[in-house]
């Protein structure tokens, strides 16, 4: 295991920082998307719609940070792409315009997904981890720490959320949602600042325009693995907190309290996932957590009441938990040095393309309730299946 110096200790902790601070704005921000929309009166057809804009921006945004960063470090790339979510939801605050409030959920990225490592990865993080740690164990335990804590701090986040319904009782629902958007945009502000500290080691010499042979021979099985995954995401989670309210009748509490439990769990699989580093093979727990996840899914579409759906919803956060970091670790494993930004990026790019499917998933909950978490667990299933079979060394 490679020695860290005290400057990368302390960078570290200032990316620590940034994602406890981002993880509680961003988990507050995506339980009230779908939530807050509706409120104002937009139809599910069209928050389904502002979901699939939403990965759209964030598609473009996403390669063009990863060019960057491979030139001018991912310290530039981290910090340009929080100022974009920070300047959306300072725009959602500070307006009551619908087309400027949906304007700013765009730019913000905040409709990907409401799970416990939501606040730990942003455009550049993968890149930096995978260019400060070589050590393939060790940057297990990096995305792990990133994991645990955005788990942990997403609880506060959930917090925040249940106490919509509290502080409307004295402000009106539209404004308490208004209110609490500030203050995650505040939290990013302070996010985009600890970004500003993070020191990485001097970037290889670009050698070619995009990536280098052995990078796109690679990203190119990860994409293939991960397009069904990411279908099956899109389809099923940017509108959960939403269809717990319209299948079960829950509250905004009873939203909240699920999802702060769920974090618990997170923080647990990744804590475990950093224990167990490298002992349970990284390929199968990457792969059989994202097919146990999708079954969980079809588990959680057939849930007869919301108690049994909130403990499937909490298994499966921990089993996301254990194998998020180990995911994260095999996408960056056959990644030339110098092709970190750009791939891990492109590698962004197909898998929110992907999620475009959330486009449709207000077209199916308007058909049947059921019916975007079923086939988006179907395809979850099958993803994790494919991943190991694509990435499987090949014997000699």
């Amino acid at each position: 295991m490679e020695a860290e110096t005290d400057s990368g200790k302390e960078s570290f902790r200032f990316l620590i920082y940034s994602r406890a601070l981002r993880s509680m704005a961003l988990i507050y921000m995506t339980l009230s998307f779908s939530l807050y929309l509706h409120a104002l009166g937009v139809s599910i057809i069209y928050i389904g719609l502002v979901a699939a804009l939403t990965m759209l921006f964030a598609l473009f945004l996403m390669l063009g940070l990863g060019a960057l960063g491979d030139r001018k470090g991912y310290k530039y790339e981290l910090v340009i792409s929080e100022a974009f979510t920070m300047a959306g939801a300072f725009i959602i605050a500070l307006t009551s315009n619908i087309l400027l409030i949906m304007a700013g959920m765009i730019i913000a990225g905040i409709s990907t997904g409401s799970g416990g490592m939501r606040g730990a990865f942003s455009p550049g993080s993968s890149a930096y981890i995978a260019s400060v740690y070589g050590d393939e164990k060790e940057r297990v335990k990096r995305f792990s720490k990133l994991n645990i804590v955005a788990a942990t701090f997403s609880i506060a986040g959930s917090v925040m959320f249940g106490g919509v319904g509290l502080l409307s009782a004295y402000t009106g629902v539209l404004y308490a949602y208004r209110y609490l958007f500030l203050i995650a945009a505040v939290m990013l502000a302070f996010s985009v600042a600890f970004l500003v500290f993070l020191k990485e080691p001097a970037r290889p010499k670009k050698t070619t325009r995009m990536m280098k042979g052995e990078s796109w021979r690679y990203i190119a099985k990860i994409i293939a693995a991960n397009a069904l995954g990411g279908a099956g995401i899109g389809l099923a989670i940017p509108l959960l907190p939403l269809w717990f309210n319209l299948l079960f009748k829950a509250t905004n509490a009873e939203i909240s309290t699920v999802f702060a439990i769920s974090y618990v769990a997170t923080a647990l699989g990744a804590y475990y996932a950093s224990r167990i580093a490298g002992k349970a093979g990284v390929l199968n727990m990457a792969a059989g957590t994202r097919s146990l996840n999708g079954i969980l899914l079809i588990a959680l579409a057939l849930s007869p009441a919301f108690p049994i759906a909130g403990i499937i919803y909490i298994i499966r956060a921990f089993i996301a938990g254990s194998g998020s970091p180990n995911r994260t670790t095999i996408t960056v494993k056959g990644i030339n040095s110098e092709d970190y930004g750009t791939a891990t990026s492109v590698q962004g790019v197909a898998t929110r393309a992907s999620q475009l499917s959330s486009g449709a998933s207000g077209y199916l909950m308007d058909y049947a309730l059921p019916l975007p978490l079923e086939i988006g667990g179907a395809l979850q299933l099958i993803s994790g299946a494919l991943f190991k079979i694509l990435l499987k060394p090949k014997k000699k």
